[in-house]
């Protein structure tokens, strides 16, 4: 704050511009709406706390900076249009702002470049990697930072061992390891659980089909894809005796008519049932649950295993876990709790032998939900509970995520609504569903099999196609490997990211890995500019400042310099509204239309050729532009390359 009142006062102003619950040293924007919002209440005499929250960012540079809906100051009787004229006229003069514009009923107010530029230029050189981000929000009390900060746990992937990583957990995982780092982002202390699928009959049957098809060597080497295909060996056997049971019973009852004898056929039959894949999963299972060493050993190897295999592949995409959990950490008691709650406060019901919890006094859209089975079995929604219970008493959390595709919903929406109706509103009002669409047109080499090692290996390949594309460029690449993977998982990423989390979209591997139009390599292409221009400006000037904050910048007044100063300025808005609207989409769009701005301005500011004064000062804005796309990258989980 200091610097920043130094600054300020250079400009013209006596005093930081601080508004309530705003950040001046950290957001350019605060400054000039707090500086708006105190002018315009002493010369109108509207509160404040009316005007700041009106002043809003505006969709076309001609509209100005910043934009005020007069209508919206909530004043009864006035004449809008001509209480709009007043407003610009009685405005005082500022040493930050230009004189007012009014077109109709909006009030527009336009930056000083010269101010602007000496103001956020330097704010991002000495902000650096943090430029943008706000840990104060996280803050449970912003007055008393001591108490505290808030907690969150964002669980996101949750793929099922031994069965393919496919497309939804790909879009969960980009999708949460963006929240979890935008909520740090945020100051709030963040739990990253990946909640796998390692529970139930399965296992007895990935145990059975070990037995048989199961190989030590190739375990070791590759425990997610082997597990799967012995998996889908071993359900093979399993389907097939399934079919040949159906087909004998039509056979016994077709004999049975006629009043031949069954005998052999049953005892078939009952061979199967007693001695088949199904039933020596379900005893194998019946052994994990009881707690035997030998059969929960394996399943435990298994688990770990995929796990390891799991970390490595989640680095590649900038991800990491703070707890795997899974369906069989819940605890029974949690289980047996829950469901005891459900039927003591009359929230669940039985239903023929079935228990359900009838959710349609609610809403008739939640329907009726079954929590156990017949023959005993609880299902995922008592499990879910239990789950959600553990960790309010583990993480003690003010804010839980889920992170699930949209197929889910109706679920989610039941699980919340029966922990309130349980008397937990404390939970679930604190629990959120942050859903998605579908990816559509995914298919590997392995057919059906969608494994996330697959699909990053094949868009990396196509990646290293293009680069090879430009000799010269590829010769002067450190690692053309590792440059097209990390390209490679940016293309996947970014075409993710681009539309609303709702929406479907085709995965096309052509598209997403061109440099041309909105994808991951034209962003990464933006940052690797700008990298090298430092590098060349670093080769051409033996004495180039290490700390170029200090550079006049005064000189950038062309318009190309004016413009991108404005949308660097903008950057600690986008994380603010980003936090509203849970979009990586909205951080991609700004970073899009910042790398457009770049794009246009290079013939106008160059860097290397020009005379020392402008080099330098064009430098600094370069590189502050550099560090806003960086973070931004950052955010979204890109790894920004500097050559490529």
């Amino acid at each position: 704050m200091n610097e920043l009142s130094t600054a300020l006062k250079a400009i013209g102003l006596d005093t930081v511009p601080h508004e309530p619950n705003t950040y001046p040293a950290l957001n350019p924007f605060d400054i000039y709406r707090s500086h708006i919002t105190e002018l315009l209440a002493k010369s109108s005499g509207v509160d404040a706390k009316i005007i700041y929250p009106v002043l809003a960012w505006t969709a076309k540079p001609e509209n100005g900076d910043l934009q005020l809906a007069v209508p919206a100051l909530r004043q009864k009787g006035r004449d809008m249009k001509a209480f709009a004229e007043e407003l610009a006229e009685k405005f005082p003069e500022s040493p930050l702002v230009q004189p007012p514009v009014v077109n109709g009923t909006w009030v527009s107010f336009f930056f000083k470049p010269g101010p602007l530029t000496s103001i956020v230029i330097p704010m991002i050189l000495k902000s650096g990697s943090v430029f943008g981000f706000n840990p104060n929000l996280g803050l449970r009390d912003a007055d008393n930072p001591s108490a505290g900060r808030k907690k969150i746990i964002v669980e996101f992937s949750s793929p099922n061992i031994a069965k393919p990583f496919h497309a939804g957990h790909l879009r969960s995982t980009i999708i949460g390891g963006f929240l979890a780092n935008l909520y740090e982002g945020a100051g709030w202390d963040v739990t990253r659980m990946n909640y796998l699928g390692d529970w139930g009959k399965q296992y007895g049957v990935l145990a059975v089909g070990f037995d048989k098809f199961g190989s030590e060597e190739e375990l070791v080497k590759n425990p997610i894809g082997h597990l799967y295909d012995v998996y889908v060996k071993i359900s093979k056997i399993s389907a097939d005796e399934g079919d040949a049971v159906k087909a004998k019973k039509e056979e016994i009852t077709k004999l049975t008519e006629k009043g031949e004898d069954t005998s052999a056929l049953e005892a078939e039959v009952k061979k199967i049932q007693d001695e088949g894949v199904d039933e020596q999963a379900r005893k194998y299972f019946k052994r994990m649950v009881d707690g035997e060493e030998v059969a929960l050993g394996i399943w435990k190897r298994f688990r770990d295993l995929s796990i390891e295999k799991y970390k490595k592949t989640y680095a590649r995409l900038n991800i990491r876990y703070d707890d795997y959990s899974g369906e069989s950490q819940v605890k029974d008691e949690s289980m047996e709790s829950a469901a005891n709650i459900m039927a003591e406060k009359k929230v669940s019901e039985d239903s023929e032998g079935a228990i359900i919890v009838d959710l349609t006094k609610y809403s008739k859209k939640l329907g009726k939900a079954l929590v156990k089975k017949k023959d005993g079995t609880s299902l995922y929604l008592t499990r879910d509970i239990g789950a959600a219970f553990e960790r309010m008493e583990k993480y003690h959390f003010d804010k839980m995520i889920y992170v699930v595709a949209s197929q889910q919903d109706l679920h989610l929406a039941q699980l919340f609504k029966i922990m309130e109706a349980m008397g937990r509103k404390d939970v679930a009002e604190k629990c959120h569903h942050i859903n998605f669409g579908m990816v559509l047109g995914m298919s590997t080499r392995k057919g059906t099999a969608k494994f996330l090692d697959d699909i990053l290996r094949d868009v990396g390949e196509k990646m290293h196609e293009v680069m090879r594309g430009n000799e010269d460029k590829y010769k002067q690449v450190d690692d053309p490997d590792k440059t097209a993977d990390t390209l490679g998982i940016s293309a996947v990423m970014v075409q993710d990211m681009k539309g609303k989390r709702i929406n479907n979209y085709t995965f096309d591997m052509d598209r997403m890995t061109s440099f041309e139009g909105d994808t991951g390599p034209y962003l990464q292409y933006a940052h690797a500019r700008l990298c090298s221009i430092n590098r060349k400006a670093s080769a051409v000037v033996s004495d180039l400042p290490s700390d170029l904050s200090t550079i006049d910048i005064s000189i950038l007044t062309e318009q190309h310099a004016v413009d991108l100063v404005r949308q660097l300025a903008l950057w600690p808005d986008v994380f603010l509204n980003t936090i509203k609207t849970q979009e990586p989409t909205t951080v991609l769009t700004y970073l899009f239309k910042m790398a457009h701005a770049l794009s246009s301005s290079y013939d106008h500011l160059q860097v290397v050729g020009s005379e020392r004064d402008s080099m330098l000062a064009r430098l600094a804005l370069y590189t502050a532009a550099r560090q806003v796309l960086n973070n931004g990258m950052r955010l979204l989980g890109l790894s920004p390359v500097e050559r490529m």
